[in-house]
């Protein structure tokens, strides 16, 4: 019941109840997206939600567009600067991601959305990670962040899709405004975010991602 049916409707109730009371908020961080990095001041990608379908996820843009002399955009530790770095320690580039709750898209809790390309890379445990809407936040989340391997992001994931409930994700919620206070796992070391997951037979790899 509080599964199907339930949460659904709480999260966009809730959704529209926090749009309204963090409006003034939004309207301040996207001013200083555009003095701080200019247009745009959203970061918009196709991930997959529920079952695997694909929406459009969006985020405050929390990294500049600059690039080296030959035109190629530099490293992402780079691009995003102490701005960049202040914007995603306190989850305030998340916030338009209340519209996605809003719509549907997405939960409050449940596993991040990641990228459209590892669709395929997943294994059968993996793919379980889609049985249930992405969240804002989720079980990996309050247990790493992008601080943990994604063997152990994966695990974490698939715990949470098995033990969907109330109490659960009151938890979530507790942890994460402690995370956010203490602002930790924002990064795992010698990344700005995630390393790209490159499938099950090449760990280790080092690009980066926004996830």
């Amino acid at each position: 019941m509080y599964k199907h049916f339930i949460k659904p409707v709480a999260d966009r109730i809730l959704a529209l109840c926090l749009l309204l009371l963090f409006a003034p908020v939004m309207l301040l961080t996207a001013l200083m997206v555009r003095i701080k990095l200019g247009k745009p001041l959203l970061f918009s990608q196709e991930r997959p939600g529920l079952h695997g379908n694909v929406f459009r996820v969006y985020k405050f843009r929390s990294m500049s567009d600059a690039r080296d002399a030959t035109g190629e955009l530099l490293p992402d530790d780079i691009r995003l600067g102490h701005f960049g770095k202040l914007l995603r320690s306190t989850s305030l580039d998340e916030l338009p991601q209340l519209w996605n709750v809003l719509k549907g898209d997405m939960s409050f809790i449940g596993p991040r959305p990641l990228l459209v390309e590892y669709l395929p890379l997943y294994n059968a445990f993996q793919r379980r990670r889609h049985e249930v809407r992405p969240g804002i936040t989720g079980w990996a989340q309050v247990n790493g962040r992008n601080a943990i391997t994604w063997d152990e992001r994966f695990a974490l994931d698939v715990w949470y899709v098995d033990h969907v409930s109330l109490w659960t994700d009151i938890r979530i919620v507790v942890m994460t405004i402690y995370k956010i206070f203490r602002r930790d796992g924002v990064s795992q070391g010698g990344h700005v975010t995630m390393p790209r997951f490159m499938g099950n037979e090449n760990k280790g790899a080092s690009n980066d991602t926004i996830a």
